[in-house]
């Protein structure tokens, strides 16, 4: 009788962290985390300095009272007040950061992937060229032969 050993935990374990995918996630979070302090400086620094020039600098600032009268913050706050100036800075972040992702790494990369396949469909191609063009040169070959024998010989 013979006992399947199965691989252990600490087996798989090895075997999950050693694929490349994990690898570059972790990269890509720690990066991405980076990359979260520059767009929120330019936010701060640039967007709403200029959104400043139309009304005030601070986006968390801009609200809407739903219920009067809307006063204090936090616990003591009375009446309901839509904070959209946080959401509309929050909103401005994301799409920041989506367009320098796409921009700067998306675009770039499938420009690049899209040479590198064209370039290996016009080498996929010239062998198919070669292979075909060799082809027909070797049936012209065997036709000439043939013609060679003449009538009266026997194939085999």
């Amino acid at each position: 009788m013979s006992v399947n050993k199965q691989p252990g935990v600490w087996e798989g374990f090895k075997a999950f962290l050693m694929r490349g995918n994990v690898i570059d996630l972790a990269v890509a979070v720690v990066i991405g985390a980076a990359f979260t302090n520059i767009v929120n400086s330019v936010v701060k620094g640039i967007i709403n300095p200029l959104v400043g020039a139309v009304g005030t600098k601070n986006l968390d600032s801009y609200s809407s009272c739903l219920e009067s009268p809307c006063r204090g913050s936090g616990t003591t706050a009375t009446g309901i007040s839509l904070m959209w100036g946080s959401v509309l800075g929050a909103t401005l972040s994301f799409v920041i950061t989506a367009a320098v992702v796409y921009f700067l790494m998306v675009l770039p990369m499938a420009k690049f992937l899209a040479r590198q396949a064209a370039r290996q469909k016009a080498k996929e191609g010239t062998h198919e060229v070669i292979e075909v063009s060799e082809l027909e040169v070797l049936k012209e070959i065997r036709d000439a032969l043939v013609a060679q024998r003449g009538p009266g010989r026997r194939e085999y």
